[in-house]
């Protein structure tokens, strides 16, 4: 039997240019379908106000306190994941529609937890719709990046108005390009940190419903005032826009209640100004999953949010951040678990929603354990310990 015939140096030249060309025209078909989600960066008289901030240093925003990280630990990290990183699990979701919230809460304030850090906030008279995700993945595209859990609680379109929808950073896990491009026509404004509201220009939202601030400015809304205060963490869309916009947390002040949504953070010396400025409040919602031990300025994590909380001076704490997407190598149930002990060792009332359900923090009920009981690490296993802090942020009473 003949063997067949070696291809020449000439057949394997045009091979080679074949394959190059069909990866070559992949890659442009990926880039064209992630382009808009990419978004746009600052110019003009946007530009020229980022600069301006005093967060802004040497081309970037800056944290006051650097974030550290163990890079060779983090890149070794993933070999410790979890089993139970992903959820296996049946999840007991609140569903509903707009009649929920047709009556007002009884007592002025009302919190619906919609998962991750996706709430509506009823304070006082007037709604707010924090970092809006509503299904699909975390990520520029619909086919890379973490999958939801679970659908949306309350679809997009039963969502009643609000007076503005609250952005905390611009990663994909808190600014969704189609959520945002749903909700564009609302009557609603859009509060952003500095430099996001390109962005959302971008997606067709009007520039006369962007509400861009920095650190500490305010912007009021009927009895609501709501103040953009900081936090510790990053911002990027991409590989070279990282840290190019702010990222930011709020104080919503109201008549009778006031409200704190921490976005994404780890534990900063500033909670402690937050908290005598514009404390005492009623309910914080700090982020409790999605930490690791190589990256623990990141993200607070379940013990460092009870000290948040109880540096900026509250009542009730919700935690966030957790339960719907798998972010980082520790068991889904983990940061409930030991938020759970952290805050029944430091007398923190604290309550854990099930994604969907509404509540009064005023009389909100004990936490009910509606997650499976699945082996997760302790403190003392996988400690999150944050650095550059003054002794009395880390102090605890």
């Amino acid at each position: 039997m003949q063997k067949p015939a070696k291809p020449s140096r000439k057949q394997l030249l045009r091979a080679a240019q074949v394959v190059g060309l069909l990866a070559a025209v992949a890659s442009c078909a990926v880039l064209f379908d992630a382009w808009f989600a990419l978004g746009k960066a600052p110019d003009g008289d946007r530009r020229a106000r980022v600069e301006a901030s005093p967060q802004w240093l040497e081309g970037r925003f800056e944290n006051p306190v650097p974030m550290w990280n163990d890079i060779p630990g983090m890149m070794m990290s993933w070999q410790d994941m979890s089993p139970h990183a992903e959820a296996d699990f049946d999840f007991p979701v609140v569903k509903g529609d707009r009649n929920r919230f047709a009556r007002p809460p009884v007592s002025g304030l009302r919190i619906t937890w919609l998962g991750h850090s996706t709430l509506l906030i009823e304070i006082d008279g007037r709604r707010f719709l924090t970092d809006p995700i509503f299904g699909g993945r975390a990520g520029p595209v619909d086919w890379i990046g973490p999958e939801t859990w679970y659908p949306p609680p309350i679809p997009l379109e039963e969502i009643p108005d609000v007076d503005a929808v609250l952005i905390s950073h611009d990663h994909y896990d808190h600014l969704q390009t189609e959520t945002i491009v749903a909700l564009k026509d609302r009557d609603t404004k859009f509060v952003v940190p500095l430099g996001v509201g390109a962005h959302l220009e971008y997606w067709g939202v009007a520039a006369e419903k962007i509400v861009e601030l920095d650190w500490w400015d305010r912007a009021v809304f009927g009895p609501v005032e709501l103040v953009m205060t900081p936090a510790r963490h990053a911002s990027g869309r991409q590989a070279f826009d990282q840290s190019r916009t702010l990222w930011a947390s709020y104080a919503l002040l109201g008549s009778k209640h006031r409200a704190y949504f921490g976005g994404d953070t780890g534990l900063f010396d500033e909670l402690v100004d937050i908290g005598e400025k514009l404390g005492p409040f009623d309910v914080t919602m700090f982020e409790v999953g999605a930490y690791s031990r190589y990256w623990p300025d990141w993200h607070l994590g379940p013990e460092n949010a009870v000290r948040a909380h109880e540096l900026v001076r509250a009542d009730l704490l919700l935690p966030i951040h957790w339960g719907l997407w798998s972010l980082a190598p520790h068991g889904w149930t983990e940061p409930a678990e030991r938020v759970l002990i952290e805050a029944g060792r430091r007398g923190v009332r604290t309550f854990l929603a099930r994604p969907g359900e509404s509540f009064e923090p005023g009389s909100a009920p004990s936490t009910s354990r509606w997650w499976p009981e699945l082996p997760w690490q302790t403190v003392a296993e996988h400690p999150v310990n944050p650095t550059g802090l003054k002794p009395e942020t880390l102090r605890v009473p």
